[in-house]
């Protein structure tokens, strides 16, 4: 028995390679059945829970009146522009300006040589001194017949003849006393000052110069700018269409009279002063079809120069219930423009709307729109991957906030 215990059972040569393969086998089968349980294991509690919902930023809709607002090309003008003139005929003695400077009206800026003029003023008040004179001869050669004819012992042709004489003495000093007056006037031409208050150009003109010989020789230019005239273009059409839209009560007017304008420069910054409306061209130009507005635009310390061209922000009219949408949020096509509402389970819900306009970078939706619903506005990339049905989080939407500005880099020496 002992030795019967101690036998070892022989495998023929032949089977040992397939008992190898089927114990392989069953070792591989064992591992695939728990890594499956593990798998499912893992898995479980994920299908317990489920994905969380994509969060997208909205906007809930609050209308308001909205500023419908037109940007337009535009040039800027000085409110006055006067030309400095010689108006007396002479030689330039002295320039009494800086070029460049703010001058008022009555400041003398050129004088000319007033000789010519201080003579004939002399001469017009000798001739007015000789002028009284006379007057007064005839005067009382008047007064001492008056009471002689009276008495007959002066004929009354002779009394006729000294008082026409009289007369033509108050003529003659008249005449002179006018004379005198244009003598002085020439003479003050000589001292030439501003007839504007406002800014002087450069002197057109040096000491030396003859000036006034035959023509009103130009000196300089003075112009205000302090406020400024703004000229620009608006389609007849789109005109029409405000007008029409205004009396159908869709829009209201801005502001009791004239319409509110913003001036923005080339580098985009705008005019830190609001201007006004002046009026609009009763015509229209035949060639482009546009009417010609004016707006005034104060500008103190003279930062705007007349002939700058600008963009003009028109606010001619305010759309009343109006909605202000971030442009992200609004999808324009030829069909239309669309927006994405966020319903109270999270779905996502086109909408067709009305847009009339922008400003201050967000559309201004007229139609569509109902106040409380929220809107889309961030987050549409995330949503790429995903069903139409995901349902998503809507979570409040806030514009990024405006990076800080670089500081300047200073010049090595």
């Amino acid at each position: 028995m002992s030795a019967l215990m101690h036998v070892k059972p022989v495998v023929p040569r032949s089977r040992a390679p397939f008992v190898l393969c089927v114990a392989m086998a069953a070792a591989a089968v064992l591992l695939v059945a728990c890594g499956a349980k593990d798998s499912a294991q893992a898995a479980a509690p994920a299908a317990g829970g489920g994905m969380p919902p994509v969060e997208v930023g909205v906007v809930t809709v609050a209308p308001t009146d909205v500023g419908l607002t037109t940007e337009l090309p535009g040039r800027l003008e000085a409110s006055r522009v006067a030309q400095v003139r010689a108006r007396a005929a002479g030689i330039v003695q002295q320039r009494l300006f800086k070029e460049g400077s703010d001058v008022k009206a009555g400041q003398a800026l050129f004088r000319i040589d007033a000789a010519p003029y201080a003579a004939a003023l002399a001469s017009a008040e000798a001739q007015l001194a000789r002028a009284q004179a006379n007057l007064g001869q005839a005067t009382a050669t008047v007064e001492r017949y008056r009471p002689l004819v009276a008495q007959r012992a002066v004929s009354q042709q002779d009394f006729v003849n000294a008082e026409s004489a009289q007369k033509l003495a108050q003529a003659d000093v008249a005449v002179a006393q006018a004379s005198v007056q244009t003598a002085r006037i020439n003479r003050d031409y000589a001292n030439v000052t501003s007839p504007i208050s406002g800014r002087i150009g450069r002197a057109l003109v040096t000491e030396g110069a003859l000036v006034g010989q035959g023509e009103a020789t130009q000196l300089a230019v003075v112009q205000q700018i302090d406020p400024l005239y703004v000229n620009f273009t608006q389609s007849a059409a789109e005109v029409l269409q405000l007008t029409r839209a205004i009396e159908a009560g869709r829009f209201k007017r801005s502001g009791a009279q004239a319409a509110a304008v913003r001036v923005v420069l080339d580098d985009g910054t705008e005019h830190p002063q609001a201007g006004k409306l002046l009026f609009a061209d009763l015509s229209v130009d035949s060639t482009s079809g546009q009417v010609t507005l004016r707006a005034e635009v104060p500008n103190p310390g003279g930062k705007l120069l007349p002939g700058l061209y600008v963009r003009v922000r028109l606010e001619q009219a305010k759309a009343s219930n109006a909605i202000g949408l971030p442009q992200q949020a609004v999808t324009r096509t030829q069909q239309g423009d669309t927006v994405t509402l966020i319903d109270g389970e999270g779905k996502r819900v086109p909408r067709t709307v009305k847009i009339s306009g922008q400003q201050n970078g967000q559309w201004v939706v007229t139609d569509g729109l109902k106040a409380g619903e929220q809107v889309m506005v961030d987050g549409f990339q995330k949503l790429m991957m995903l069903p139409p049905t995901a349902p998503v989080k809507a979570v409040p939407w806030t514009p990024a906030a405006a990076a800080p500005a670089t500081p300047a880099a200073t010049a090595k020496p």
